[in-house]
């Protein structure tokens, strides 16, 4: 492959060849080599922007969580809208339909890339904690809109969400899981915390 020609935005170019290799392949198949033979670029343009392999996926993974952050700043502007249920059962669609699932599997996969994460601040489990938090903010909105009880334990809704909607999408062979199983799980999760008609 000719190393002279030049590519647009090479980082992001690299994280959505390295997303589609994920959710395809899963991250027994995301080597540096296959992640430029994706990206239809010389593996050189992979190491003029990124130190070494477990940085570039550092960075992958710093970057999909700068996302969770947009993505928790509208769940928190729908507070009040729509249905407590219908709300999250939406965000965690959008949050596991993505390559989160796939990159929690290769975090667990990477012991570098989880030094490398630790040392750029991650706590916990890198995405899930920072969805964890997302839902968290939006229950406490939703409690402080009185939708959901003021009694309610939203440092203990927020992980049983996530880690339901993660088992539900854990599964990369049977596919997403239906709609009306995310919302039922939902419901069921929240059921003696929410304040309106199901």
């Amino acid at each position: 492959m000719p190393t002279g020609v030049a590519i647009g935005d090479a980082r992001q170019q690299l994280f959505d060849s390295a997303e589609r290799i994920l959710l395809r392949d899963g991250p027994n198949a995301l080597t540096s080599r296959a992640v430029t033979t994706e990206a239809g670029c010389a593996k050189g343009v992979l190491h003029r922007h990124f130190a070494d392999f477990d940085a570039f996926l550092a960075e992958l993974v710093l970057d999909r969580i700068a996302r969770i952050d947009d993505q928790a700043g509208a769940l928190r502007a729908s507070a009040g809208t729509g249905t407590v249920t219908g709300n999250l059962a939406g965000a965690l669609t959008e949050l596991f339909e993505s390559v989160a699932v796939a990159i929690v599997a290769l975090i667990t996969f990477r012991d570098e890339l989880r030094a490398r994460l630790r040392r750029a601040g991650s706590t916990g489990v890198p995405l899930l904690t920072e969805a964890t938090a997302m839902i968290a903010s939006y229950l406490t909105a939703e409690r402080e809109a009185g939708r959901v009880t003021a009694g309610a334990d939203v440092g203990t809704l927020a992980p049983t969400l996530v880690g339901a909607a993660h088992l539900l999408f854990a599964d990369r062979e049977s596919g997403p899981p239906d709609p009306e199983a995310v919302r039922r799980t939902v419901a069921t999760v929240v059921a003696g915390a929410v304040r309106e008609p199901r």
